[in-house]
């Protein structure tokens, strides 16, 4: 079968390799789809540890081909989409509830062979069942969908709070729209792009803004701002320098800043911890899909979050390392790649 491998950091290829075979408790999957994400990036480039040679591609989603021994809840022709964060089980973290920081933590995907691939095997215990009339390029959305679940959990989001969504790409624009269900009532996502502001404002947003015009926090936080005094939560969803540093200043007193989007491994900005102190920010990090991908898929399934929208093009695999090597393209949100290239 053929697969993307990352064989050393910035050395990515198509390659053909052995078709993989389900070892006890483990689905072998066909892959229907499977997203880039910014991950994948910054995994090439050394910015995120990862264990090459692997095979790329966290997002997948797909239908069972065949099942290993001793799995009893799917079978195969049913459709699934793959959470790749592995726990042991065992560590502290993991015994505390806290599996996304288990100390053992595997991802499929960036330690183990994932989507970027004709197949992919995975633990049964990371899967879940997908309805069969599905779009099958919606499932590849869980995964992300599973994240921004946790960031916004976090956030403490109650019904009339106010919103600022720091970001326009995928994440930013799930999170919208999770905002919007969870009860919030002024939802305000800032970017740069205007397809995407336009976007935005049709998935929810009741305001959008450009940072690209003058002193973002003022026009937001002054007292003829877009949101006076800033907003009850602001999730940071672009991992980028400039975000991440105005995320804590752009919520109101007592707000809470959540950060979603992430930067390069040893990437650093400046804070003001006196700010922050006297304002009270709570400032969350959010890392990864603890317990959530299940919510996801039922999000999905329900088409409660719409996705079709985000998909900005579907590739093969062959066009798939171009892709991931370079930036990405003005305002694509995500590309999926489809290896039978439908």
């Amino acid at each position: 079968m053929k697969a993307v491998r990352l064989e050393a950091t910035g050395k990515l290829q198509l390659s053909e390799v052995e078709k993989p075979a389900p070892g006890p408790g483990e689905l072998l999957v066909r892959i229907e789809a499977c997203g880039i994400c910014g991950t994948d990036r910054h995994i090439f480039h050394g910015e995120f540890p990862s264990k090459p040679p692997v095979t790329l591609g966290h997002e997948f989603a797909g239908i069972v081909e065949t099942v290993g021994p001793g799995v009893t809840n799917f079978r195969p022709g049913m459709r699934v989409t793959g959470d790749p964060n592995i726990s042991c089980g065992g560590c502290e973290e993991c015994r505390r509830g806290r599996v996304n920081l288990c100390r053992k933590l595997q991802a499929i995907g960036i330690h183990r062979d994932g989507g970027f691939a004709d197949y992919v095997c995975m633990p049964q215990s990371q899967a879940f069942a997908l309805p069969s009339d599905l779009d099958p390029l919606h499932g590849a959305f869980c995964e992300p969908l599973a994240c921004c679940i946790h960031g916004v959990d976090l956030g403490g989001l109650q019904t009339g709070s106010s919103v600022i969504v720091l970001g326009g790409g995928v994440i930013g624009l799930l999170t919208l729209q999770l905002a919007r269900f969870a009860g919030a009532t002024r939802v305000l996502l800032v970017t740069r792009s205007s397809e995407k502001r336009r976007l935005a404002e049709s998935l929810g947003a009741t305001a959008t803004a450009d940072p690209g015009g003058g002193d973002i926090i003022a026009r937001i936080t002054a007292d003829n701002g877009l949101l006076p005094g800033g907003a009850d939560v602001v999730f940071e969803c672009a991992g980028v320098a400039e975000t991440m540093q105005q995320a804590p200043r752009l919520a109101r007193r007592g707000g809470t800043a959540v950060i979603l989007g992430v930067m390069a491994q040893g990437a650093k900005i400046e804070i003001e911890p006196f700010d922050l102190l006297f304002r009270e920010i709570r400032l969350i990090t959010s890392f990864v899909n603890p317990f959530t991908h299940g919510r996801a898929a039922d999000l999905i399934a329900s088409g409660e979050i719409r996705v079709e929208p985000l998909i900005s093009r579907r590739i093969g695999l062959a066009e798939a390392p171009e892709a991931i090597v370079n930036p990405a393209r003005s305002g694509e949100i995500r590309v999926l790649v489809v290896p039978d290239g439908k």
